[in-house]
């Protein structure tokens, strides 16, 4: 049986608010400490000849993609695969905007969900796993590496493992984390939320929307 393999990124660290203000999320850029996170993946992955790196055209993740695979020609942009869209946080009422971040990513995500009053869990997976679909279709790669974002990892991750439509919240996806899963005729998940710049997770134990609740909160 052959497999082939596809190494499955979140993208590095980025800033989403600035003196309580949320920024643009299809335009922010990695900070400092998350271009040394994509390092610390470029330096693990060194010696791997990718045959695609794949992003989904935000910049944050064609940028974590230049740092990791130098080597290769430009990064692909497949927008499809960019992250589930939030709304306007201020359409949310106050006494429920905890609760819209830290359950965000609770257990099997309900399809009509919104994504902080944005777009749904449905509409994330009918853009994903077509994407994905397509993907597995072209006979010509052997290795990919795809630079994505937590939500669309999810996506695929949980397709991974059930071989369902469905979205596991609980599969963390810290910034710049590695995924490595094999597809042939069957799907094999060797490795989740890999984070070469902290192995055993040292530096935290809440969950990426709890840290984005927390950052809003501070600057708010």
């Amino acid at each position: 049986m052959t497999r082939r393999r596809i190494y499955l990124m979140r993208h590095a660290q980025v800033a989403y608010f600035h003196d309580g203000r949320p920024l643009r999320p299809d335009l922010v850029p990695l900070t400092d400490a998350g271009r040394e996170q994509a390092r610390a993946a470029r330096d693990v992955l060194a010696k791997i000849d990718f045959d695609r790196v794949i992003t989904s055209g935000l910049p944050r993740t064609v940028e974590t993609a230049r740092i990791v695979a130098p080597s290769n020609s430009e990064p692909e942009v497949w927008p499809e695969l960019r992250e589930i869209e939030s709304g306007r946080l201020g359409d949310i009422p106050e006494d429920e905007l905890e609760a819209a971040f830290v359950s965000a990513w609770h257990g099997v995500v309900p399809e009509d969900t919104p994504f902080l009053g944005g777009e749904t869990i449905r509409s994330l997976l009918d853009r994903v796993l077509p994407a994905l679909e397509r993907l597995l279709d072209d006979p010509e790669w052997d290795v990919v590496l795809a630079v994505l974002h937590g939500g669309v990892n999810r996506a695929i991750l949980s397709f991974a493992l059930t071989g369902e439509r469905a979205l596991l919240g609980n599969l963390e996806q810290s910034p710049a984390c590695i995924n490595v899963v094999d597809v042939g005729e069957d799907w094999v998940v060797r490795a989740v939320n890999h984070t070469p710049y902290d192995p055993i997770h040292l530096s935290g134990r809440l969950r990426t929307m709890e840290e984005l609740w927390r950052e809003f909160r501070a600057t708010s």
